[in-house]
């Protein structure tokens, strides 16, 4: 098979050259290779790229003065191999002449012991047609085709190569051959350096990078040098055996690197590569790391590479990929975290309630994600956009939206009309677009906006700008992003308009069935405080009561319909009526709970209620209380002791059954009376009996003791300040709810101070129980009068008495007791014995009595009766004059 049959040829673009691997596998050989190793490895390739018999290379270190000797062989048996290395008469034909000589010459190769004679040679030069071979070759001629070797160094010797026939060579295995005696004097020259252990490199100039070794010195060490990336060798002691032009200036002494020890260069201790390279030589294989290479603001990839002889280390400058894997990394993680950030603006715009729940959820979860700085939301009521909630905005400039007429917004007219978003990427392009803006533009203090139409269930209800402090350019990411948005916010706002609707109605509906204001009485200073339920519940059904009654007395009552909503907040307003029905037939504590146990059962098994009704006495400091499963009352005394009454409680109403038991305690004036209901002590993270010690201390630390007054002086106005309770209540709910938190029950608290009517502001008799009697209460009347200056009113109290008193004579039974109070009028109340209830009845004309209470009823301001646990007290008040 001929030379060329063994070949593919170039031009065939499907074949990959099997010249161009071997190439490849000579340039993948290390510079730890010795001289014999050198050619024996490039001889090998040659022989197998021209389909040589055999080959041997010859090499001469003496400047080319000495006899080259054969260093290297392939596929020559031991006896020819001996003939060749003596043969030193041809060395002198084979002296190169030019980096890339080949000769080409024919020879005969006899048997066994006997040499073959040579023919003639011929110089052949590169790339030349070689010279015409004989007709036909003997079977027993060969061809011998020899590489001239020269090195700057003084190496010389040749690499011959034993072929079948004797003929010439294509130019593929020219331009081989060439490359090959390229790489061995490459290769040669680098192996005498590192033997020699004085490099001759050219000295580098910091100002400049030399060039390369010229066109005779080897292939890959040029483009190692050439290459942009830094590469360095060093041997087993870490000194550098080659670095080129790039690794020179990254280690900052490109004239003193060679066979410097690496590891004392300071630039180097600052990259870790000591550290990455004990890593490789351990695990013996290659170590790639990256590292900002210190005294400059650029990162490097470091790839170590154990070889025999030490390492190599390639440096590629990566700074460019870094900061657009930077990039890369900063654009996922906030695409991530706007995505994270829309998830979370669904959640809260899910759990949103109010109008401004929804606004705060916007201007929290959606703004921050585009780098938002502002917020304007507006709906549309009664054809009139109102701000419903803004963010980022001056009130200077809401004030100036407010004021201006719909019409004159060209940018919210187009996008309410064509239901549109506008975007708008800089000011110059907004006052373009619309010129009437330009007036209040630069007020808002913002340079980009996003106009988006609010429309939900196919209305559209408002519209919402998104804006910017700088200039933007949208994507089409971020328009679509917001478009999108948009309509979950619409969504949520329509949502939360009905709801705020309801609720508001709700709360005036709730508002309305609780007192607006507490009576100012004589016998207590009282304050109160309703605190609905935690954001997001409906009304509830707490609620309480200051209820005047006769004699001075008051009721303070209090009360929780268990539950929530418009039908417990109705049950509240049902059962707050019938209490104050019952307050005014005088029932005391035990038969009113008993009346509205009724009334809460009549309702239905699901309704139960808890309340406390007490009655305070000033005239004797009595409190007198029934409990229908409510929490205990505390009492605060003057010295600021704190104790609650804590009597057993009767069930809830709707689920008890009467009797109730009555409880009676003395409180001395000046103390506090304290009800509450449980939503202020009782929550999913605090039991009721925990929160009654938290309210114990509050009170303690809160409540001002006064000086003992046991028996303290009442005026009608009142002595003690209403600001102080109110003061008191808001020090209450701040210790228990703080920031009015997170209860998920309402809560109401009354807090009254007790006081004590003056003794010389009541006056009582005993009177006998005959006709006599009338006469007596006449004369008391008038002298008690006379003392309190009241003459003006003794005729028509004179009148009163002998009517009650003479009734009592008539159809009651004694002891017949009289008394006089002044309070905020003249209390006139006559008491006796009998259980049996006076009621007015309509006299005929031909009647000769009956018409004793008409008259007490025209004569008096009011007139009733209450029970006693005697008997009766029948009352009347007048007005007193003024002073």
């Amino acid at each position: 098979m001929g030379v060329e049959e063994q070949h593919p040829r170039r031009d065939n673009p499907e074949v990959t050259p099997i010249e161009e691997v071997r190439l490849e596998l000579l340039a993948a050989a290390g510079e730890d290779l010795s001289h014999p190793e050198i050619l024996e490895l490039a001889l090998a390739q040659a022989v197998a790229e021209l389909g040589g018999l055999g080959g041997l290379a010859r090499l001469s270190e003496d400047a080319g003065h000495g006899v080259p000797r054969v260093v290297a062989g392939v596929g020559l048996t031991g006896p020819l191999l001996a003939e060749e290395e003596g043969a030193t008469g041809e060395a002198a034909e084979f002296t190169p002449r030019g980096a890339c000589d080949v000769r080409v010459r024919a020879a005969r190769w006899p048997g066994p012991g006997r040499r073959a004679a040579a023919a003639p040679p011929e110089s052949v030069p590169p790339r030349a047609t070689p010279p015409e071979a004989p007709a036909r070759a003997s079977s027993e001629q060969r061809g011998i085709v020899s590489v001239p070797l020269l090195t700057a160094d003084g190496l010389t010797g040749s690499l011959s190569v034993l072929t079948p026939a004797f003929g010439g060579l294509d130019d593929a295995q020219y331009a081989f051959l060439a490359r090959v005696a390229n790489w061995i004097r490459a290769h040669l020259r680098l192996a005498h350096t590192t033997a020699s252990g004085r490099p001759e490199d050219r000295r580098d100039d910091t100002r400049t990078v030399p060039r390369p070794p010229g066109p005779d010195e080897n292939i890959v060490r040029s483009a190692l040098w050439e290459m942009s990336d830094g590469f360095l060798a060093v041997d087993r002691q870490a000194r550098i055996t080659f670095a080129n032009a790039a690794a020179r200036r990254l280690l900052g002494r490109p004239e003193e690197v060679m066979g410097t020890v690496l590891w004392d260069l300071p630039v180097i201790r600052g990259t870790g590569m000591a550290t990455r390279y004990r890593e490789a030589e351990a695990a013996q294989a290659p170590v790639g790391f990256d590292t900002d290479w210190p005294g400059t603001p650029r990162w490097y990839h470091v790839r170590l590479a154990p070889v025999p002889d030490g390492f190599t280390a390639h440096i590629t400058d990566i700074t460019e990929r870094r900061e657009r894997e930077v990039e890369r990394s900063a654009a996922a993680r906030a695409a991530a975290q706007r995505v994270t950030r829309m998830g979370e603006l669904t959640s809260a715009l899910a759990e949103a309630l109010t109008v401004q729940d929804v606004v705060k959820a916007v201007a929290d979860r959606m703004l921050p994600p585009f780098g938002a700085t502002g917020l304007l939301c507006q709906l549309i009521e009664d054809g009139r956009p109102r701000i419903v909630g803004s963010a980022g905005y001056p009130e200077a400039f809401l004030d100036t939206v407010r004021k201006i007429p719909f019409s004159q917004m060209s940018a919210v007219v187009q996008v309410l009309t064509t239901r549109s978003p506008i975007f708008l990427r800089n000011p110059k392009e907004y006052a373009e677009r619309h010129p009437d803006a330009i007036g209040y533009l630069y007020e808002s203090g913002k340079r980009a906006w996003a106009f988006l139409p609010l429309i939900a269930s196919d209305q559209q209800i408002g519209y919402c700008v998104v804006s910017f402090s700088q200039p933007r350019q949208f994507s089409q990411e971020d328009r679509s992003l917001l478009i999108a948005l948009s309509g979950l916010v619409a969504q949520a706002l329509e949502r939360a308009r009905l709801y705020d609707a309801e609720h508001t109605r709700a709360q005036e509906l709730q508002r309305g069935l609780l007192p607006r204001t507490l009576p100012l009485l004589p016998a207590v200073t009282a304050a109160a405080h309703y605190l609905p339920a935690g954001e997001g519940m409906q009304v509830g059904g707490d609620w309480y009561d200051l209820i005047p009654l006769s004699g001075e007395r008051v009721a303070l009552v209090i009360g929780d319909v268990m539950g929530h909503g418009l039908s417990e907040a109705a049950t509240m307003g049902r059962l707050r009526t019938a209490v104050h029905t019952l307050a005014d037939l005088e029932l005391p504590p035990d038969e009113l709970l008993t009346h509205l146990n009724d009334l809460v059962g009549d309702l239905g098994d699901d309704f139960y209620a808890t309340c406390l009704y007490s009655t305070y006495d000033p005239t004797t400091g009595v409190c007198t209380f029934a409990n229908a499963g409510h929490p205990p009352p505390a009492l605060v005394r003057p010295d600021g002791t704190v104790r609650f009454l804590d009597v057993s409680p009767d069930p809830p109403l709707g689920a008890a059954f009467p009797p109730f038991e009555t409880h009676e305690i003395q409180i001395p004036a000046g103390s506090l009376l304290v009800l509450y209901t449980d939503g202020l002590v009782e929550s999913s993270t605090v039991d009721i009996n925990e929160g009654m010690v938290l309210l114990s201390r509050a009170l303690a630390e809160a409540a001002k003791p006064g000086a003992d007054r046991p028996r303290q002086a009442l005026t009608t106005a009142g002595t003690e300040s209403l600001r102080d309770l109110d003061r008191l209540c808001d020090a209450l709910v701040t210790a228990l709810l703080p920031e009015q938190m997170a209860t998920q029950d309402d809560a109401a608290l009354l807090i009254a101070r007790t006081h004590c009517l003056d003794p010389e502001r009541i006056a009582s008799w005993s009177l006998p129980d005959n006709p006599i009697a009338a006469g007596e209460a006449r004369h008391h009347v008038t002298d008690q009068l006379a003392a309190w200056q009241l003459e003006e009113l003794s005729m028509t109290t004179e009148l009163l008495v002998s009517e009650l008193v003479g009734n009592v004579v008539r159809h009651a039974k004694g002891p017949i007791q009289l008394r006089l109070l002044r309070g905020r009028n003249l209390i006139c109340e006559v008491s006796d014995g009998s259980l049996t209830t006076p009621r007015i009845r309509r006299a005929a004309e031909t009647d000769e009595g009956g018409r004793g209470l008409q008259l007490v009823a025209a004569m008096s301001h009011r007139w009733g009766t209450r029970f006693t646990p005697t008997g009766k007290c029948i009352w009347t008040e007048q007005a007193l004059p003024p002073r």
